[in-house]
């Protein structure tokens, strides 16, 4: 017992005794996953809102942590795409992406995901997965996967996002900007992704994304695919272009100051009302500034398209100062644009956009801003990042352990993987899961426990003391290709299309998922509240309406169903039938008309057989309406009897009471002895209407047979 306990609190213990060559295997598959985590890592940050070294943070100690506790050898924590996305778009009602406050909710959202998952593990409540059906969850990967790769096209043409709070519509302003795309930049995006799915094919071993990466950090540097330069507005001659650019920028400091405002009042309002205080105005304001926070949002987004639509040709001054005027038809070189703001200095750019510097050294051990007017808005969307990175993190898992036909305990991978959230979240990490990608190169590469995570995670903080100055000309395209390339990668419309094929209604659950999830992104959440009701609602109508149908006989003696297989009855004086469910408050009431029915159809029958080896137990509304039942059909001169009942049902009616009301003659073992002895209980059963004879009294009289059906 003692030592379960150990293994239980501390699961890394089994990693020993290790020998030389595991932990050689395990350097290896270290290193292998190590140069895919760095820039996959950066650009799963830049996904989730954040600057890309955050990226680099949630790739070390939380990758580390999760290895320690969790179940799986082969598993590896970190930044994944669904996630990265979930916590953007979680955040986005309450702070600008990139800003300071939005860092900070990022780390927050990743301690509160931790503890729900932690809890989740602790309680072993892994179970709640199973109310998600596998259709729903390929529904809803097949959208994410699609929301994710398609949020970043504007990185991809390197143009501005619009922020209307809608995928669909968001996606549709950035193709109506192709003509203003950054053809350098689309070629890096391009190139990228053929020369991912090449080496893919070719060289399934070589590290495709590391490579990528290297040669796109080298072109650009020695290309100079980054080109801006910090302005004064004095030096720009277009006026148009000049105060639109100042318009951007007052409404982008408007919209820091409204959403401050916005945190502060919704803060001091909870605390008004845990206090039992009614606060009339701060209420008002904190809906005039949730509508004012909502209008500039809408302008800026406007504003900053609007900019980026102006083009400026760079010309010097007698000085050797830069000067920009209005681009002309004859114009030459290429064309300046907005790129940004530092201070009051404006950056324009005729470039595409690259990393920039990294912070280097590695995180501080700081505490979340526990910032409790927020937390609990984020609570729901912390419970579905919980759900969805277990699912993930679990499929993952399960799908490598029946590889290597290991054991998986799910719960206590609930416990890594929250643990990793909330030991990350004091280390500057945003929400992390499992990966498939990286566990796949783990697999792959020999990994022979946790250790190789430990491995990764050093390589990372080697990265982060040393290396990242040289990734400062890294294209923001190739980091937007790396993450098309493996999301696209989960796209599976044959599962959708098979489900539907085995089963309308699974069928219709997954495509109705993948519609709503599509329909209403960024707000992934709800794409898996309603695949999680679509699911519980499919299991409720199996439950309330199971399948029960009137057996008829195969030319060979078998049971068949009689309608479905357009076979004779059973018997002419019996009835059998099969219910395939347990008889539970939920569907007592379609086993009562499933027996009534089978007695219309057979006029004739003394005897209702029920097949009861899929019953497999029965509570107190199903005891009472078998009761019931054998009172009707008592009535109408019929029996109900069971064959196979199991042992646990058997058991619940004889506590009951009911074995004695039904007969015990009427139980029989299994349904071939049931069928020889009703066959021969008919033999002497005649018709239920015999021909009347007159008594000496002149009255009608019906004639009953001696042994008739009992």
């Amino acid at each position: 017992m003692n030592s379960n306990w150990t293994y239980r609190l501390f699961p890394f213990l089994a990693w020993f005794p290790m020998s030389g060559t595991s932990i050689r295997a395990d350097v290896v598959a270290g290193l292998s996953v190590a140069m895919i985590l760095v820039p996959q890592g950066m650009a799963y940050a830049t996904l989730a809102g954040l600057p890309v070294v955050y990226g680099l943070y949630a790739s070390a100690i939380p990758a580390i942590v999760g290895s320690l506790w969790g179940s799986s050898r082969f598993l590896h924590t970190g930044p994944v795409a669904m996630l990265s996305l979930l916590s953007a778009a979680s955040l986005a009602p309450f702070a600008v992406a990139g800003t300071d406050y939005f860092i900070q909710l990022s780390i927050l959202l990743a301690l509160m995901v931790g503890i729900m998952r932690l809890l989740l593990g602790v309680f072993r409540l892994g179970i709640l997965m199973n109310f998600v059906s596998q259709p729903v969850i390929v529904g809803f990967t097949n959208a994410a996967a699609l929301i994710i790769g398609l949020s970043l096209i504007n990185t991809f043409f390197n143009v501005p996002k619009p922020d209307t709070g809608a995928f669909l519509t968001d996606f549709a302003g950035v193709v109506t900007q192709l003509e203003q795309a950054h053809w350098p930049t689309i070629a890096f995006g391009a190139g990228t992704l053929l020369t991912l799915i090449g080496l893919r094919r070719v060289m399934p071993r070589l590290p495709g994304v590391l490579v990528v990466v290297v040669l796109g950090t080298l072109i650009s540097a020695l290309t100079g695919f980054q080109n801006n330069e910090t302005i004064t507005p004095e030096q720009i001659e277009a006026t148009e272009s000049r105060e639109l650019y100042q318009n951007v920028a007052d409404t982008r400091s408007a919209l820091n100051t409204t959403s401050e405002d916005l945190s502060e009042s919704s803060r001091a309002l909870k605390e008004a009302e845990k206090a039992g205080e009614e606060s009339p105005e701060l209420a008002v304001q904190v809906a005039r500034l949730e509508v004012q926070e909502a209008r500039l949002k809408r302008e800026l987004s406007d504003l900053r398209i609007a900019a980026h639509a102006e083009r400026l040709e760079r010309t010097e001054d007698a000085d050797g100062n830069s000067r920009f005027r209005a681009w002309e038809d004859d114009s030459e070189g290429r064309p300046w644009r907005l790129s940004g703001f530092d201070g009051g200095r404006i950056i324009v750019a005729s470039g595409g956009q690259v990393v920039g510097t990294i912070p280097q050294g590695l995180p501080s051990l700081q505490l979340p801003v526990l910032d409790w007017g927020v937390i609990p808005a984020l609570l729901p969307a912390a419970f579905v990042m919980a759900l969805i990175g277990f699912m993930e993190a679990t499929s993952i898992s399960r799908a490598l352990a029946a590889q290597r036909r290991e054991k998986l305990n799910p719960n206590q991978e609930l416990i890594g993987q929250g643990l990793a959230n909330i030991v990350g979240s004091f280390f500057q990490s945003y929400s992390v899961s499992g990966s498939f990608s990286r566990s796949a190169v783990a697999a792959r590469s020999g990994a022979q426990s946790g250790l190789f995570a430990v491995v990764s995670a050093i390589g990372v903080l080697i990265t982060m003391l040393f290396l990242t100055p040289y990734l400062y000309h890294l294209p923001q395209a190739v980091l937007a290709a790396i993450v098309m390339s493996a999301v696209f990668g989960l796209l599976d419309f044959r599962t959708l299309a098979r489900s539907w094929t085995i089963s309308r209604a699974d069928g219709l659950a997954g495509f109705l998922t993948f519609g709503v999830t599509l329909y209403m992104a960024p707000d992934l959440a709800n794409g898996v509240i309603v695949g999680v009701i679509l699911s519980s609602l499919l299991f409720l109508v199996g439950t309330v309406r199971p399948r029960s149908e009137i057996q008829g006989l195969r030319p060979d003696g078998a049971l068949a169903g009689a309608i479905s297989n357009d076979l004779r009855p059973a018997g002419d004086r019996f009835t059998v039938l099969r219910f395939d469910a347990s008889l539970v408050f939920m569907n007592v009431a379609h086993f009562e008309d499933a027996v009534m029915d089978a007695v219309a159809r057979n006029p004739n029958a003394r005897a209702v057989l029920v097949l009861g080896n899929s019953i497999n137990r029965i509570d107190a509304s199903g005891v009472d309406k078998v009761r019931a039942l054998i009172g009707d059909l008592a009535a109408a001169d019929c029996r109900l009897m069971f064959s196979g009942l199991k042992k646990p049902v058997r058991e619940a009616m004889e506590r009951a009471g009911l074995l004695d009301e039904i007969g015990r003659e009427n139980i029989f073992p299994n349904k071939q002895i049931a069928l020889a002895e009703l066959q021969q209980r008919a033999l002497a059963t005649p018709d239920r209407t015999e021909p009347q004879e007159r008594d000496h009294g002149g009255k009608d009289v019906t004639r009953t047979p001696a042994g008739a059906a009992s």
